[in-house]
């Protein structure tokens, strides 16, 4: 039965360093991803602005940092980790920095008032007029699908206000918010499996140590002190 139950300890061995091993190569493929994505963030100098209190600014005042905050976290649900919003490392690599990035983006777009021009007279189809001359458009919170493009001038200024930029930006910031948020997923894995090859490992030795030899005095004096 030792013997047995000394084989299992050593197989539990080999498998729990193993895990160990894997968890050592995807924590280690995890920070290459980790550092390549602060490296292009970096060379896109993509950053967040803070104010000598380390408080986010949006073009100079907290208040509107605070407005894209409450977009972000309550408009869209987001849940931030303000953890991830480090004033010391403005650099844009981070889940909640990304989606804030985006955020930012999406306030100014959707808060924002297009010039409009319309040359000449345009009729739509339902027979309103729109007289030709010039119109200042308030987006007032229209996203890309909120305009109505029967009436020329919201036609004209969903163009002008959700240009392939605005969009282009914000799906680069939603990858790299995805590959933030995958790369701490692998972080998570890494140490789960470490966890794992670990509690293995030391099942596998107990299981060594408490099958090994007894010492042939020790037996002997056990041997001994049983009554007959």
């Amino acid at each position: 039965m030792n013997i047995r139950l000394k084989g299992l300890g050593i197989v539990l061995v080999l498998i729990g360093v193993a895990f160990i091993a894997g968890g050592g190569y995807a924590f280690i493929k995890t920070q290459e991803g980790a550092n390549a994505l602060h490296a292009f963030s970096a060379a896109q100098n993509v950053t967040l602005s803070y104010n000598e209190d380390g408080q986010l600014v949006d073009r100079g005042e907290t208040a509107g940092a605070q407005a894209i905050m409450s977009l972000l976290a309550n408009d869209w649900g987001y849940a931030v980790n303000t953890a991830e919003l480090d004033p010391n490392d403005p650099v844009v690599n981070t889940a909640s920095e990304y989606m804030y990035q985006m955020a930012t983006i999406s306030y100014h777009t959707l808060n924002g008032t297009q010039t409009i021009v319309l040359a000449e007279d345009v009729t739509a189809a339902d027979g309103t007029v729109f007289k030709a001359g010039e119109y200042e458009f308030a987006v007032a919170g229209r996203y890309w699908t909120g305009f109505d493009r029967s009436n020329p001038i919201e036609a004209a200024a969903r163009e002008k206000a959700w240009t392939g930029t605005a969009h282009a930006l914000i799906a680069e910031l939603g990858v790299g918010s995805v590959t933030a948020s995958t790369l701490q997923m692998g972080l998570g894995l890494a140490a789960l499996f470490a966890a794992l090859g670990a509690t293995i490992l030391l099942t596998g030795f107990g299981l060594i140590w408490a099958t090994r030899a007894e010492p042939v005095k020790a037996r002997a004096l056990r041997t001994a002190t049983v009554p007959a």
